[in-house]
């Protein structure tokens, strides 16, 4: 392990919780967006939420058994996939929009304000949690070179 195991942890850390944040605005600046996407049918359709998955950096078996044994740090963290929801669509009756279909229904975004604000409040406290551990990586860091003076 080196001495930068911790802060290289936390870096990767802060940048997996920076594109969550960055997918959290894009699904709040999307939330009343109707055509974002064209179908197989040629149809618009509307904006799907995303979500991003993460997991650990290291997943040789290695790191596992060095990890049950508590020999053995853990790794950083990094994102696999951006997934889109498939929870379905709201519908809203408003005839007068141009995207309302026969019987007055427009088909909304599946974004749902209150998550993604639950998304991101919980996405800047690992941020802010990330940040403190750097800072404290590097405080240690500094002190062990004012050993030597």
């Amino acid at each position: 392990m080196s001495i930068f195991h911790a802060m290289n942890n936390s870096a990767s850390a802060l940048t997996a919780q920076r594109l969550r944040m960055d997918v959290v605005s894009s699904n709040v600046a999307n939330a009343e967006t109707t055509r974002a996407t064209v179908n197989e049918n040629g149809e618009y359709e509307p904006y799907r939420r995303k979500m991003v998955e993460m997991a650990p950096q290291d997943k040789s078996f290695r790191s596992f058994l060095h990890k049950a044994q508590g020999t053995e740090s853990a790794s950083g963290v990094e994102v696999t996939n951006i997934v889109e929801d498939e929870d379905p669509f709201k519908m809203e009756y408003n005839p007068n929009h141009p995207d309302a279909n026969d019987d007055g229904y427009v088909e909304l975004p599946n974004v749902d304000p209150l998550k993604e604000m639950v998304d991101l409040m919980s996405t800047t406290r690992s941020y802010e949690a990330n940040v403190t551990s750097l800072n404290a990586s590097k405080g240690m860091l500094m002190k062990a070179l004012e050993i030597g003076k």
